[in-house]
């Protein structure tokens, strides 16, 4: 990696309950293997409804979902009034060069998010945007899915994690970005 990526953390939630969006707290706390504590995606195994329905002792490759806030420019952009907190996501980053939406959608497998106190995130794979988003804002789920100039479908709905390390993780909490050793492979839906 020729320069360092580097950005700050905007706004943090957690959700007890399988809602679509989720509450604005002042700090979440991560736990190692797990996730968010006292969020409802909180565990070892597979939490997300129609992934544990499926099998219910699947790894849990969804424990931190991050989005960066230029999303939110891009969405208003496209009509959309959307918030942090709003599509669901634990951690919203602020857009910082090389780490806007696009570029952190586009990040490979394996990269891993260091937050200032402590927490260690590893990418997982990318959300698939669902219904639930035409149900939150009409036509916003068409808005969440793009093609790239090859014709690949692009999901613009933040990525997913794990826990490598846990701790502390505010609003304000610097982030430093360490890419995995090559040869990279592109994040998929999980």
């Amino acid at each position: 990696m020729s320069a360092a990526l580097r950005t700050t953390v905007v706004a943090v939630h957690r959700d007890a309950e399988h809602r679509f969006s989720k509450q604005l707290e002042d700090c979440i706390e991560l736990e190692e293997g797990l996730g968010v504590v006292g969020d409802a995606h909180h565990g070892l195994t597979a939490r997300h409804r129609s992934r544990a329905k499926a099998d219910p002792f699947q790894p849990n490759l969804r424990q931190v979902h991050l989005i960066s806030d230029s999303l939110f420019a891009h969405l208003a952009g496209l009509g959309f009034d959307v918030a942090a907190g709003e599509l669901g996501e634990n951690v919203t980053l602020a857009s910082a060069p090389g780490l806007e939406w696009d570029a952190l959608v586009a990040l490979p497998v394996g990269t891993r998010l260091h937050f200032a106190q402590g927490p260690v995130v590893e990418l997982t794979g990318l959300r698939n945007p669902c219904a639930q988003l035409d149900r939150f804002h009409k036509g916003l789920l068409a808005a969440m899915l793009d093609k790239d100039a090859a014709g690949r479908v692009r999901r613009k709905a933040g990525v997913m994690g794990v826990v490598r390390a846990g701790g502390p993780i505010g609003g304000g909490d610097a982030v430093r970005v360490r890419l995995p050793r090559a040869p990279h492979r592109a994040m998929e839906c999980v």
